[in-house]
């Protein structure tokens, strides 16, 4: 199998943080997962015109924004209002992570974000069916992204790579490696945090050991398995996971 070095699935065209394409994943099967299908991010929220045309002209035609409600309103997207992006809000928090005497966020004072996402996936698996269907269908490139692209946005992430056929190893390495492209962003953010908060601002690999070990507890190991009891047929599966392998793209 085909060495795997994150560093070459990142994109840094634009001024985003955490922009890769998941393209280039080695999968078990010798294969690698499909270039140029779905990229990860950071929000866009700070894009200037110039650079949403020119990610636009490189092909993204979706954008999907994992944000809360109230992050969206307070943020804004620059792909929400374009007229050309086909843009969906599909939230898959419900708080504010920028307070942390939120609800939500006071969770991960005596938890940590593979508790978290656990709880993601077992009680939004609508959402995320729901997530999965609109990257099956998009045409071109789709680009999703929550505020740092390394929780929700590595959740949907390990879910296709877990379909895909990527190794456990790869998939934490992949999830790893964020804390290492939003530094710049988070680390200021870190230094003001809560002792108990900091680890939320990170991307310890123990989180995504967490939610692996998760999948093979309660789904035998096979994420397909997940996606069955979230609602999804088993020809919208197999469709999804033609797509990541590049035996059955779309145009």
């Amino acid at each position: 199998m085909t060495a795997y070095d994150p560093s070459e699935q990142l994109i840094t065209c634009w001024s985003l943080l955490n922009l890769r394409d998941l393209g280039g994943m080695p999968l078990k099967d010798g294969n690698v997962f499909a270039r140029g299908i779905f990229w990860r991010s950071s929000s866009p929220s700070d894009l200037s015109s110039e650079e949403v045309r020119s990610i636009r002209e490189n092909g993204v035609t979706t954008v999907i924004d994992f944000r809360s409600v109230q992050e969206l309103e307070r943020c804004g997207n620059p792909f929400r209002d374009d007229g050309v992006t086909n843009f969906h809000s599909i939230p898959l928090f419900a708080g504010d992570p920028a307070n942390f005497k939120d609800r939500s966020m006071e969770f991960l004072r005596d938890n940590t974000l593979g508790d978290f996402y656990i709880i993601m996936i077992d009680k939004l698996a609508d959402q995320i069916a729901e997530v999965l269907r609109v990257l099956k269908d998009a045409p071109g490139t789709a680009m999703f992204h929550c505020a740092h692209g390394k929780d929700r946005t590595g959740v949907i992430t390990a879910i296709l790579y877990l379909l895909a056929g990527a190794t456990r190893e790869n998939i934490i390495l992949n999830y790893k490696v964020s804390y290492d492209y939003i530094r710049p962003k988070v680390d200021p953010l870190i230094a003001k945090a809560p002792d108990v908060m900091k680890h939320a601002l990170r991307s310890d690999a123990s989180n995504m050991e967490t939610f692996l070990d998760h999948i093979d507890k309660a789904y035998g190991g096979d994420i397909t398995v997940y996606l069955r009891s979230a609602g999804m047929t088993d020809e919208e599966i197999l469709a999804l996971k033609a797509k990541c392998t590049g035996s059955g793209i779309t145009s």
